[in-house]
């Protein structure tokens, strides 16, 4: 079985945990998943099955939308519920105004510390494992692109939201952020997302009961719609599958004519053979030399 099962996931296990649970239903040994989720967090998790690991890295590099709650009043350890508190807590006494203010001065590529509690490396350790050993550590900035925030509802000390945001982005940090900016401290208590790159809820099926997706897998010539398909028969599938470049030539249809960063390579049929590579155009697109297509990952035997 190749392919994306979209799971909308519950809430407690962690992303690793939904890896195994899908193993075990279908009865396979390569499952990967495009984005970690935190145990708490729910929602949106594409799981990529048999050969469809290998597209792991580019079906992670979309947009990302979240839905989230964030308590303000005071920051935690973990910039989440499951850390401690950092101060006692403090009366907020805002309106929606100075929150939505805020929150707009997030939007936009920022350089985001990540939190002390995160996956990131620093000099070969997870930054959560040097946290729970009491070492404390610089903590690199890194560029995210935050393309908007919604500010959904705001009472008491609890600010609804929507992000949209690029990969590698947490909505930890921003919590904790909003609450620096407005003075009074703040974290993540609650996190949805809704949308990974071309795969929402849509699609997705109920992480307690991932054995009734069988049907809902994503095969692999569904996937990277955004990336030009190139079309070939039995000659040009038989290059493939040797590895040879493909001419002109060689394609039914779909040559690029201008510069692109890669193709998919398709059968009549619509089964994904290959993702290509164009070699042989110049940087405005016209042809320097004999273009080709140079296989890069290649799905047939």
């Amino acid at each position: 079985m190749d392919g994306v099962l979209v799971v909308d996931k519950p809430p407690g296990p962690t992303s690793h945990d939904m890896v195994d649970r899908t193993r075990r239903a279908f009865g396979l040994r390569r499952v990967g998943h495009t984005g970690t989720l935190d145990p708490f967090a729910t929602g949106v998790l594409p799981l990529c099955l048999g050969r469809a690991t290998r597209l792991a890295r580019f079906l992670g590099e979309g947009e990302k939308v979240y839905r989230a709650t964030v308590r303000l009043g005071f920051a935690t350890a973990t910039d989440d519920l499951t850390g401690a508190p950092l101060t006692n807590p403090r009366e907020v006494s805002l309106d929606e105004g100075a929150v939505g203010q805020a929150l707009a001065q997030l939007v936009g590529t920022l350089a985001q510390v990540p939190p002390a509690y995160s996956a990131r490396r620093v000099e070969g350790h997870r930054l959560y494992e040097l946290a729970r050993r009491g070492e404390a550590v610089p903590r690199s900035a890194r560029a995210v692109t935050i393309h908007g925030i919604e500010l959904l509802g705001f009472e008491g000390d609890q600010a609804e939201i929507e992000v949209r945001c690029s990969p590698g982005t947490y909505i930890r940090a921003l919590a904790r952020d909003v609450g620096e900016t407005l003075g009074v401290g703040g974290h993540l208590t609650a996190l949805r997302r809704t949308r990974s790159g071309d795969f929402g809820l849509e699609g997705a099926v109920p992480g307690d009961d991932i054995a009734a997706g069988r049907d809902r897998v994503v095969p692999l010539g569904k996937l990277l719609p955004a990336v030009p398909a190139v079309w070939v028969g039995p000659a040009g599938r038989d290059r493939i599958r040797h590895g040879r470049d493909l001419g002109p030539g060689d394609v039914l249809s779909g040559f690029p004519e201008g510069a692109v960063e890669r193709v998919r390579v398709l059968d009549e049929s619509g089964n994904l053979l290959a993702l290509a590579v164009p070699r042989g155009t110049g940087p405005s697109g016209a042809p320097a030399v004999e273009p080709v297509l140079h296989p890069d990952l290649v799905f047939v035997g």
